[in-house]
């Protein structure tokens, strides 16, 4: 299966160079971007009103990482609280969209049909990595949702590799989102506000991943743990990168990229978000 991805910058809105639904995706963040303003925030609230309504979505999340893909085949997902140490107001957060069993059987038969084994989970709900970004573009709630896990220890090819086997679902309504965050290196979080200065080793990275994603250089992006400035350090583990590359394979090899969204919060998060198409 070829994995490469032809990636070029757009500047024509969303709306007038679909023909099917786009690929997403974006950059969660911490948990807090469910309360807290900021200019992710702000993007997230009017995204949904710019795409077409889907019939259904299938979030990628940094959250769920399985042994092989798996996806989630739940009637009414329950929003998973997956993280500690946070206002007791996010706790309370419920986001009750029902799910998307056809949907989910439907990506497990795609990944089938590619040669890659996938399990169902008729009990997983929707953690942070869905329900966040989710919430705030689509407030209702009214959107089926089915999630799709990352597989633990697997890097760029073998995710892009699953993004490939699902590039039917933009033709038949599926919203695919990948949600994790472009860096992501928490240990470097000393309680800084969210507007606080960005590390060179942050922004560096940022904008390396930008210009290769803008400029289609599939093998440098496939490769970017070795060839990106500071990578192992904005990503000492990978889970919160590989959304990226099943999003950006499950738009199609002549898919496009736009960048929707660039901002830092805390210093060490880019909260950048792409639409392939």
């Amino acid at each position: 299966m070829n994995i490469m991805i032809l990636i070029m910058r757009h500047d024509a809105a969303i709306e007038d160079i679909m023909t099917a639904l786009p690929t997403l995706f974006l950059s969660h963040g911490s948990p807090m971007l469910a309360l807290q303003d900021s200019p992710a925030r702000r993007f997230l609230q009017e995204l949904g009103k710019t795409l077409p309504r889907p019939r259904a979505i299938l979030a990628v999340s940094a959250h769920w990482e399985t042994r092989g893909p798996a996806v989630s085949v739940a009637d009414h997902p329950e929003t998973i609280h997956d993280f500690g140490g946070f206002p007791r107001a996010l706790f309370q957060i419920d986001y009750p969209a029902p799910g998307a069993p056809d949907a989910g059987l439907r990506t497990a038969q795609l990944l089938e049909e590619a040669g890659i084994a996938a399990s169902v989970s008729a009990r997983r709900g929707l953690d942070h990595g869905a329900w966040v970004p989710l919430r705030l573009m689509y407030p209702d709630a009214d959107i089926p949702v089915t999630q799709l896990s990352i597989v633990h220890g697997a890097g760029p090819r073998e995710h892009a590799r699953i993004g490939a086997a699902l590039v039917a679902l933009r033709e038949e309504g599926i919203l695919v989102v990948g949600s994790g965050s472009l860096t992501h290196n928490l240990y470097e979080f000393r309680g800084q506000d969210i507007d606080a200065p960005v590390p060179h080793w942050v922004s560096e990275f940022e904008a390396w991943m930008k210009a290769r994603i803008e400029s289609g250089d599939a093998t440098a992006l496939l490769e970017y743990r070795r060839r990106a400035p500071h990578a192992a350090e904005n990503h000492p583990s990978e889970e919160h990168l590989m959304p990226l590359y099943v999003a950006m394979a499950a738009a199609g090899p002549q898919a496009g990229a736009r960048l929707l969204h660039a901002s830092f919060e805390h210093g060490v998060l880019a909260m950048d978000a792409y639409a392939f198409a």
